[in-house]
């Protein structure tokens, strides 16, 4: 464990910018899971789904603010895996940034084979496997270059979600209001009707929490980033700070638009309710608009997961937990200041590697998607779980300690600590059980608990090792 809680200096560049870290905060975790997977939890939640959304994202926010308290006092490119290293040990550290690494280099094969499938309706002559080798090679070299390179990527693609998303909401809320052509004010009654606002009583909000909550992976890269810009402690705080509450406003703004203009009875999961309102009230091609949308999303995610991965895996070997062979860093010897525009300052070995795995994950969705790949995405399916726990302890741990040696370093301070990250980790335990009494997530609770403990035996196993020698 490290006896200092002061950052350490990282050889990566400082190419990424303020508005790349804010727009990256905002538009991490607004993807397909939204756009589309939130017609699901309406179908089990009815109008009560914005209940749902308020209890995932309230948790979503809490792992985020402490996730800031920590980055702002110790940026690293490795986050929550050196915050967890420093706090619990060496253990700690390995075992949260292996699993987050597998975690995003097998969601990134469902992002590339998502966006695949779309591009291959626009474009039905070139087949699916070769839309995917597309976005993987123009992606990989995005993140072979210049860090700046991933910030102007992710800074348009999260301005273009964001701006459906602000634009969705204007229109919404002008049709619920009759403020449009051709629309009457609609009043409460499909919030009412249809068996009431909770048609399915609490159950069913539960049933939506466990639908939705996962919808908000994502926004832990922002603090992996946040090493890599000109002032990480400043900015990760100004990032976070700004993305907590517009976040919650873009998920449960736009879930109370959805089943207030439309009966909750009328959602079909796997179709986008977003396409259904927008259809409602007389936007034409209402669905291509909502495909282009889904679509930057899914390269969005694509591009955000195969930078944060590299970063993980690199931060991992830089601790001595991942081969040492993947800490080469392009342009080292280049000025710092003329780094990020070289492109200096990538570790191109830690991307490379991220993406062959990336690459094997593809192949086994596109050849075993029922099969080989579903147990690998059943093995990550609780994952994030486990490491947004991982965090609230190390914060629990950290943050007593970062008050007694650097005082000065809390400027982004966890709301009601200790108390709000106690409910956090409840909440987080609660959601495990519910998912253990649930048909359909429970064989994502064993597998992922089964990769968990693998990683975790290896961890302890390498612990041993330590101080046997």
């Amino acid at each position: 464990m490290h006896d200092s809680l002061a950052p350490e200096p990282e050889p990566l560049s400082h190419g990424l910018k303020q508005r790349h870290l804010t727009m990256l905060g905002l538009g991490g975790v607004i993807g397909a899971g939204l756009f589309v997977g939130s017609g699901a939890g309406i179908a089990v939640a009815g109008p009560g789904i914005v209940v749902s959304y308020l209890i995932a994202g309230a948790l979503a926010m809490l792992v985020m603010r402490m996730l800031g308290e920590m980055s702002a006092a110790m940026p690293a490119s490795g986050a929550f895996s050196v915050h967890a290293e420093r706090a619990l040990g060496r253990w700690a550290g390995f075992s949260v940034g292996w699993l987050y690494w597998f975690l995003l280099v097998v969601v990134l094969a469902v992002e590339a084979t998502g966006a695949a499938r779309i591009a291959n309706g626009w474009v039905p002559g070139v087949p699916q496997w070769t839309w995917v080798l597309i976005f993987m090679v123009v992606f990989t070299l995005a993140n072979l270059a210049a860090v700046k390179n991933f910030g102007e990527f992710e800074f348009w693609f999260a301005a273009l979600k964001v701006g459906a998303i602000v634009l969705f909401l204007i229109l919404g809320t002008l049709a619920i209001f009759g403020w449009l052509p051709d629309t009457d004010p609609v009043g409460t009654a499909n919030l009412t009707g249809q068996g009431g606002f909770l048609p399915n009583g609490w159950e069913g909000v539960v049933s939506g929490v466990l639908a939705v909550i996962f919808a908000f992976g994502g926004l832990e890269v922002v603090t992996i980033a946040a090493a890599e810009s000109d002032d990480p402690a400043r900015n990760v705080a100004r990032a976070v700070r700004s993305a907590v509450w517009r976040i919650l406003l873009f998920y449960v703004g736009s879930m109370l638009v959805i089943v207030t203009l439309l009966p909750w009875t009328s959602m079909v999961p796997g179709q986008s309710p977003y396409v259904a309102v927008l259809d409602s009230i007389g936007v034409p091609a209402a669905g291509q608009i909502m495909n282009v949308v889904v679509f930057v999303a899914l390269l969005s995610a694509l591009n955000a997961n195969l930078y944060g991965s590299s970063r993980m895996v690199f931060s991992l070997a830089e601790r001595g937990e991942a081969p040492k062979g993947l800490l080469r860093v392009s342009g080292r010897g280049s000025p710092r200041s003329s780094e990020a525009e070289t492109g200096g300052g990538v570790p191109r070995r830690a991307v490379l590697a991220s993406v062959a795995f990336g690459f094997v994950s593809v192949l086994l969705n596109l050849k075993w998607p029922d099969t080989v790949f579903l147990y690998m995405l059943n093995a990550v399916g609780a994952v994030l779980l486990f490491v947004w726990a991982l965090i609230a302890v190390s914060q629990l741990r950290l943050r007593r300690r970062i008050e007694r040696e650097a005082p000065e370093t809390l400027t982004l301070r966890m709301w009601g600590f200790p108390w709000l990250t106690w409910v956090a980790l409840a909440a987080m335990a609660a959601v495990l059980v519910l998912m253990l009494t649930d048909d359909a997530a429970r064989p994502q609770v064993l597998w992922s608990g089964a990769a968990t403990g693998a990683v975790l035996l290896v961890a302890w196993g390498r612990e041993l090792r330590t101080k046997r020698a």
